[in-house]
């Protein structure tokens, strides 16, 4: 990562992004800007809204005896995420674009730094919402419905690290909608199971973001964004251990009432275990491993997601 203090604003290049990416290297310069706004150089974050989706189809499928989730639905999850993550992420950068001109690691970003005006940005914007919205409309009405009423907790919080010290559960509340999608998208209702499932993802979101915002803390203590890692402060492990053991309990709640069998929980345990390492080797003042702690929620996910396909597909059998 370019040290953000070296970068000038006008000389077109973000201090934060990802360097040698194929938004970089493969698209026409003109373009360049907008995959920096919707942060397609960082897969991450559509990988973390992402996940709730299909582990949340993966259990209802286990839970209806099917050996697989519907392949459609994940198709249409993954199109989904990487459009309203990107959309997310500009609706942000609108609504942070002082904010993020007086912090060293994002006042290079497109908007603030001249790249992308604040007209073209919501230009862009509405094209992401448009195509969110057409992989909506695939889903029956009940998912429909569900997914229209996340839109005001996704457009509330980037004014909630200005009004709480917990804008990290507001951003658990938007990003872990998708527990909730993938059972009404392949059963038509909701359970225990799924809210369980939301619950617990809530407790992950603020515990990774939490990390994340690690790496901010001192500016933002400047410019005065409120944040659980500035509240939390020297006890964030032990914040950590309460909301990751909370996460880990509530999967626990959801497994045992969508019926999952064995595979599941040890896809849960080898999770735990991931999340514990995280845990154990958390460093707040460095912030180098809080982007890399942070960034290895992908890998969290993929071993709780096999764990849930391996054990519906006892169903085939």
């Amino acid at each position: 990562m370019t040290d953000p203090a070296s970068v000038p604003p006008s000389s077109g290049v973000v201090a934060d992004a990802v360097k040698g990416h194929w938004a970089d290297t493969l698209l026409p310069a003109a373009l360049r800007p907008y995959a920096r706004l919707a942060r397609w150089e960082r897969p991450i974050g559509w990988w973390l809204l992402l996940w709730p989706c299909w582990w949340s189809a993966a259990l209802a499928a286990d839970h209806a005896g099917r050996a697989w989730p519907n392949p459609w639905h994940l198709v249409l999850f993954l199109i989904g995420a990487v459009a309203m993550r990107g959309a997310g992420c500009t609706w942000n950068d609108l609504v942070d674009r002082e904010i993020d001109g007086k912090v060293a690691r994002t006042r290079s970003r497109p908007i603030p730094s001249g790249q992308v005006s604040v007209a073209q940005a919501r230009v862009f914007l509405a094209a992401q919402a448009l195509v969110g919205l057409v992989v909506l409309l695939q889903f029956d009405r009940f998912t429909v419905l569900l997914g229209f009423a996340s839109l005001g907790v996704v457009a509330i919080y980037p004014f909630m690290k200005r009004v709480t010290d917990w804008p990290q559960a507001f951003l658990g509340l938007a990003f872990s909608w998708g527990a909730l999608m993938g059972w009404a998208a392949a059963l038509g209702r909701l359970d225990l199971a799924p809210v369980a499932l939301y619950l617990g993802a809530i407790a992950w979101t603020i515990g990774y973001d939490t990390i994340y915002a690690h790496q901010d803390k001192e500016d933002d203590a400047i410019v005065g964004v409120r944040s659980t890692a500035r509240l939390f402060g020297e006890d964030t492990r032990s914040w950590l251990v309460r909301l990751y053991g909370a996460t880990v309990v509530l999967f626990a709640i959801a497994l045992f009432a969508a019926g999952a069998g064995p595979l599941a929980y040890l896809g849960l345990a080898g999770f735990a275990v991931h999340l514990g390492h995280q845990i154990a080797t958390l460093d707040i003042d460095d912030g180098d491993r809080c982007l890399k702690q942070f960034r290895s929620n992908r890998e969290a996910g993929w071993i709780l997601f096999a764990g849930l396909l391996a054990d519906a597909a006892r169903h085939a059998f």
